[in-house]
């Protein structure tokens, strides 16, 4: 299981670096196809996937991440408002087909993942997003690392007994702190190749240590999900891993407080 994990593990590594260095269609083709995947394993989550009105969810999908690549970013809230109206309409022209609850988590499940994780693609289009990017690992994946590590050698209050009964406060502390400094190493290493960040290092550090931060809630959102609805995993599609929900669900909220942080701090 083990080597399976990590066989997986430096796979998905290897596709998120090659993605985020090349950026433009290679990097919004992997996260509309993320995003996808994660909606279909969230409507399944919620035992309604088989039902016909989630693929106007996928449908949706497709049409924001094009509306992003060809920069009519101006339709993007008409775009949302319409999609919208049209499950509006659906629930009340169809009723009593659907429920309520199916149609207002229809809506919910496309801004938490799709347009959410669109902030990868969005972070990489700044001036200096081919290095801003990379701060999106680090405050989730690397800061996974720094509050395991942290967490195992002096973890002692349990931040969350019931949802996630194995983290700490010290180990929540520690991915911070972790994510902090590995943001300020590499906003200082490539200080230099920076041309509209004003402090990278400065920059760099906050914005992960602010991303670190919401990576957890993230990650906490996912686990609470599925103990909701009684599923372990998301899915199986990545050996060792579980679904694309079970290893990006940090990074759905990680992209977006990356882009706004690295907009506010600039």
């Amino acid at each position: 299981m083990f080597f399976t994990r990590l066989i997986s593990g430096v796979a998905l590594l290897i596709a998120a670096v090659f993605a985020f260095y090349i950026g433009n269609l290679p990097l919004i083709i992997l996260s509309a196809l993320i995003s996808v995947i994660g909606l279909f394993e969230f409507y399944r989550a919620l035992g309604f996937e088989k039902k016909n009105i989630v693929y106007l969810g996928y449908i949706y999908s497709i049409i924001y991440y094009c509306l992003i690549y060809f920069k009519l970013n101006q339709y993007i809230f008409f775009s949302v408002i319409a999609f919208l109206l049209v499950i509006f309409a659906i629930y009340v022209f169809t009723f009593p087909k659907y429920k309520t609850e199916e149609i207002s988590l229809i809506f919910m499940g496309v801004m938490y993942i799709p347009i959410l994780f669109s902030y990868v693609y969005n972070t990489r289009t700044y001036e200096d997003g081919k290095y801003l990017v990379w701060l999106i690992l680090i405050s989730s994946w690397g800061s996974d690392t720094c509050a395991y590590v942290a967490g195992s050698l002096f973890g002692k209050h349990k931040i969350a007994p019931v949802l996630s009964p194995k983290k700490s406060v010290e180990g929540s502390i520690g991915g911070v702190l972790g994510a902090a400094l590995i943001g300020g190493i590499v906003g200082f290493i490539l200080s230099g190749h920076f041309k509209s960040t004003i402090s990278p290092t400065f920059t760099c550090a906050v914005s992960c240590g602010i991303g670190s931060i919401i990576s957890q809630v993230g990650d906490a959102l996912a686990s609470a999900i599925k103990r909701n609805h009684n599923i372990k995993d998301y899915g199986n599609l990545i050996p060792g891993h579980g679904g694309i929900l079970d290893r990006f669900d940090s990074m759905i909220f990680t992209a977006p407080a990356i882009f706004f942080a690295i907009y506010f701090l600039g």
